[in-house]
């Protein structure tokens, strides 16, 4: 079988249990000013890792390069769209049950 998961008032219940042990055995909740943990010797911490990054780099501009590949786009569609002979094509031929009865070719 599986575990049966603790409700929330469960999960209060034994946190308030535990806060209520720890400060029986002499702990002491300290009140923070908001913000506070996040610092290191009253600054922030450096060594995470949005604070090393340099300065954005800057950006190779690609405008040219894209109208370059569009160009090439076009010129290979306009290749592509030649006319070609079309060829016949088999058709079958049903009765009404839908059986084939014969097979013709089409023009198309």
């Amino acid at each position: 079988m599986f575990k049966k998961r603790p409700t929330k008032a469960e999960q209060r219940d034994q946190l308030q249990a535990e806060i209520s042990r720890f400060l029986q055995d002499g702990g002491k909740i300290e009140q923070v000013e908001m913000g506070e943990t996040g610092l290191v010797d009253g600054r922030y911490n450096t060594h995470k890792r949005n604070f090393d990054r340099p300065s954005p780099q800057e950006r190779t501009p690609v405008q040219g390069l894209l109208s370059v590949i569009d160009s090439r786009r076009k010129s290979k569609i306009k290749t592509k769209t030649t006319k070609r002979n079309p060829s016949p094509r088999k058709k079958i031929i049903y009765d009404d049950f839908g059986e084939p009865v014969r097979t013709i070719w089409v023009d198309e």
